[in-house]
């Protein structure tokens, strides 16, 4: 639905800024999915760069639906969109623009409902020279609210994305989203490093 895109797209633009650049991915079979880039703001530490950031747009604009369903409800079912935040300047990360796409993608091609606390593999780097494969789909509202729609329709949910490394996602499938995220914290991780090692697996 057109009118869901643009209240999305002015939702992230009203917490972001103005996006910088924008890429269109058109798949069999899905609607357009586009990704906004919006550039690196204030100061990393030490005076780096500070953090850019990616957005889905086009993943809100039907509900997912579980696949086992008979018939799909074109109106009521979770919607959302992804949110990739990353350093600025350590990486080629613009190179990610394809990846999330594909992952937005997914709901429609796959039938797969993106949730909090679920994997996306992408089966190659996010960006040229990465460690990390897959995503961890964390839980909105940190960072762009959700976005009432009008009954019977649910909220769009920006859902934030962590990069994993294999190690990580294969740890992940054993103990769990909340267990990999403990230890991140446990250990300072830092998620945004697009360079980041793998946070040690073994006490």
């Amino acid at each position: 639905m057109a009118h869901v895109l643009e209240l999305v797209e002015a939702r992230l633009r009203s917490v972001l800024g103005e996006p910088d650049a924008r890429a269109a991915v058109t798949f069999l079979g899905a609607d357009r999915i586009e990704v906004l880039r919006f550039p690196a703001t204030g100061e990393g530490p030490g005076g780096g760069s500070g953090l850019v950031r990616y957005a889905t747009l086009g993943m809100s604009a039907a509900p997912m639906a579980d696949p086992s369903d008979m018939l799909a409800d074109p109106e009521r079912g979770p919607r959302a969109e992804l949110v990739l935040t990353v350093r600025a300047g350590a990486a080629d990360t613009d190179k990610a623009l394809r990846p999330l796409a594909v992952l937005a993608a997914s709901p429609q091609v796959e039938g797969v409902v993106v949730a909090p606390g679920a994997s996306l593999d992408v089966g190659e780097p996010l960006w040229p020279g990465a460690p990390f494969t897959s995503v961890l789909v964390a839980e909105p509202g940190g960072l762009v609210e959700d976005l009432e729609l009008d009954p019977p329709m649910e909220p769009v949910r920006f859902l934030p994305l962590l990069p994993m490394t294999p190690n990580e996602a294969a740890w992940k499938r054993v103990h769990g989203a909340a267990e990999l995220q403990e230890r991140w914290l446990a250990r300072g991780t830092d998620l945004r490093d697009p360079r980041r090692s793998s946070v040690p697996l073994t006490d």
